[in-house]
């Protein structure tokens, strides 16, 4: 579980998007950011939450946010999801999960009776000096814009 909380700067991200682009969290300086962890591409729960990011995605922009989502999966599994789901924001890769484990959202989970380690599904609310405004841990796919907003 992060121990990132409000107030506290947004770690440095450098990374490459979905089109092996560079992306730095720099470049959203001045802007506010909703920057989500989600563990894969194109599996159930992962999709719900980008495409309800996706369907209220004006919504968000008129608030003044922008959307970065990241998850271990490559440029390719990424552009595809982007393609597939008409996705409007960019996606970061972290194939090492080094930006997972500097918010502190690398960590152990369960399925199925099963311990592993992974991304644990968790979106952070970045003010326009980088500061982060709120931590949402407790995602629900299904109404995750609504969480922002709210």
């Amino acid at each position: 579980m992060t121990t990132l909380k409000k107030g506290d700067n947004a770690p440095a991200i450098k990374a490459k998007d979905q089109d092996g682009n560079d992306f730095s969290l720099t470049e959203y300086k001045g802007k506010k950011v909703i920057l989500y962890f989600y563990p894969a591409d194109n599996t159930p729960t992962c999709t719900t939450e980008a495409c309800n990011l996706r369907d209220n995605y004006l919504e968000l922009q008129k608030q003044g946010y922008d959307i970065v989502g990241v998850s271990p999966d490559d440029e390719k599994s990424h552009g595809k999801f982007i393609s597939k789901f008409s996705l409007p924001f960019r996606l970061i890769t972290d194939p090492e999960n080094k930006v997972a484990m500097a918010y502190g959202v690398w960590g152990h989970k369960k399925l199925f009776g099963k311990d592993y380690m992974g991304v644990l599904r968790t979106t952070f609310i970045i003010d326009e000096k980088g500061k982060i405004e709120k931590v949402i841990d407790k995602v629900k796919s299904k109404e995750h814009s609504k969480q922002i907003l709210g």
